[in-house]
């Protein structure tokens, strides 16, 4: 048997394009996470700024003016208020500037991603320099002692994630990709449900009693780590029962090299590229991630856009994953002359 012969005897044309799929996915895997996270920069960042009236229009025209446009400031009535909307994360900061003194008073939320937190005092701490004025910072939502640099949500979100898609690749793989039929759908995803159930709690009591990385209730904490590991896992099943194997790939592609370093996890949206600060919160793990951190330190303000975005993945990938068991599929020996030839 001549080397071609070998060659084509060991490697199939599916499994070459199959590995050609996968460098793709790898190059792409870098491409995002470096693309996103190599230079990261504030961006349009929602900001309050308190101040008699004249003020405040000199300070808005500065603060609009500033290099790279870092800031989208709006004027709040009081110090009260914009305290209120960063808890309602509305805006990510305010500056309340004292008109009988020289020290002005930088609001900050931690909670919300420790380097953005970090980024607006520097920026402002040089900006009222050059001013002779004395800045002070008051963090309304801090993160915990425990939680470096703000990450704990991220990590228990992408740790959902990744069992979510996984759970989903055993069922296909251990079964075939596509149920035979709507029973075998239905049980699958109720297998996941309840593997989600798990996951969610396992996730919400690591984090909170065991290390006590995250403040926040338990429950809410278990209801969404349920919701995002069954998120992943529907979509997962449903990118398997259309793409068979391909599926996981996919999937992959989606919540890995797409949805990771758009989650806003190690930086803030506001700090990341446009691109990837557009996608975010459309992503299971951004979704998560937000709806993570609203819970620990904002008091579950702000939840709604995010647990929509996990339903609608639940709710397509179920249906889809439903639909496509129902199709009639063609016989056995079609479907292995077709992958043959």
């Amino acid at each position: 048997m001549s080397l071609v012969d070998e060659l084509k005897s060991a490697v199939s044309p599916r499994a070459a394009l199959l590995v050609l799929g996968v460098l793709a996915l790898q190059l792409l895997f870098i491409a995002s996470y470096v693309g996103a996270l190599h230079d990261p920069k504030p961006k349009d960042v929602p900001f309050g700024v308190v101040a008699p009236q004249q003020a405040a229009a000199a300070l808005m025209g500065r603060l609009e003016k500033l290099p790279g446009e870092p800031l989208d400031p709006r004027t709040v009535a009081d110090e009260a208020e914009a305290t209120r909307q960063i808890r309602n994360r509305d805006i990510d900061g305010a500056l309340v500037v004292d008109p009988r003194g020289r020290t002005d008073t930088l609001l900050v939320a931690s909670g919300g991603g420790k380097v953005l937190a970090a980024t607006l005092e520097t920026m402002f701490t040089r900006l009222e320099a050059a001013e002779r004025r004395e800045l002070r910072t008051v963090d309304v939502a801090p993160a915990s002692a425990h939680d470096f640099n703000g990450l704990s949500a991220f990590y228990l979100v992408i740790g959902w994630c990744v069992g979510g898609y996984i759970c989903a690749a055993i069922l296909a793989i251990s079964a075939g990709s596509r149920p035979a039929n709507r029973e075998r759908a239905v049980i699958r995803l109720a297998t996941l449900a309840l593997y989600s159930a798990l996951g969610g709690l396992g996730g919400a009591v690591i984090v909170g009693p065991v290390l006590g990385a995250l403040p926040g209730s338990v429950a809410a904490l278990w209801g969404l780590g349920t919701l995002v590991v069954f998120a992943v896992g529907a979509t997962t099943l449903a990118l398997q029962s259309l793409f068979g194997i391909v599926g996981i790939g996919l999937a992959i592609l989606l919540v890995v090299v797409a949805g990771n370093p758009s989650a806003g996890g190690a930086f803030p949206l506001p700090m990341l590229p446009p691109f990837w600060q557009a996608i975010g919160p459309a992503l299971p793990p951004g979704a998560g991630t937000w709806a993570a951190r609203s819970i620990a330190y904002f008091k579950g303000n702000d939840l709604t856009a995010s647990l929509l975005v996990l339903s609608a993945w639940a709710v397509v990938g179920t249906a889809v994953t439903v639909v496509m068991s129902s199709l009639r599929r063609a016989p056995e020996s079609e479907r292995i002359a077709s992958e043959v030839a």
